[in-house]
């Protein structure tokens, strides 16, 4: 199995990128989030890889961070998501925002991403729903500032678990709030807004 190529960026363009290392080219498909950390041409860069083999082809994914890598996996553990729509998945969305959609059930917010269809997305937010933290992805979104959730979810999330919800269904609540009302900016109205539910 391929970790990561290490190597002279000999090419790139928005969708694919050519590393040179020990005098092989590797051709990677990548993400838009990947294209938009790569260095100059000519540079030297490292891309984590996945590597996957089919009957009639094979392919290396490249990726900048493991967040993305992990969640590429993710993707394609959901039976109907191929590399290629995950892979377009991650170009038309950042990793914070897919794991809130996906914590939050927000299969309108994956579906608009250009070749996911409805009942994919769906299918996406059921299977993936229990494998995102939904803390994490409030925090990814930059809502708590440098990845940190803010005091004020987190005080929400203490509040709700001291009314008798377990930390999971706290979390989770919190994170529908915020993706039906991100204009909630105080524990209070979150915490009422999750309590009506």
């Amino acid at each position: 199995m391929i970790a990561y190529i290490r190597g002279t960026l000999a090419e790139k363009d928005p969708t694919r990128v050519v590393i040179e290392a020990a005098g092989v080219g590797y051709e990677l498909t990548i993400p838009l989030s990947t294209f938009d950390r790569l260095p100059k041409t000519g540079a030297e860069v490292k891309l984590l890889a996945f590597h996957c083999v089919r009957e009639d082809d094979e392919t290396l994914f490249g990726f900048a961070t493991e967040a993305e890598k992990a969640m590429f996996a993710k993707l394609t553990s959901v039976s109907g998501v191929g590399p290629k729509i995950a892979i377009a998945i991650l170009s038309g969305s950042s990793i914070g925002e897919l794991s809130l959609a996906i914590a939050s059930g927000n299969a309108k917010r994956i579906s608009s991403i250009k070749g996911v269809g409805k009942k994919t997305a769906e299918k996406i937010c059921i299977e993936l729903k229990d494998k995102v933290n939904a803390i994490e992805a409030l925090a990814a979104t930059g809502r708590g500032g440098k990845g940190e959730i803010s005091p004020v979810l987190h005080d929400a999330i203490l509040a709700l678990t001291a009314l008798g919800f377990n930390e999971e269904s706290a979390n989770k609540m919190v994170s529908q709030v915020v993706a039906a009302h991100p204009d909630a900016k105080d524990t209070e109205a979150i915490i009422r807004f999750a309590l009506k539910g």
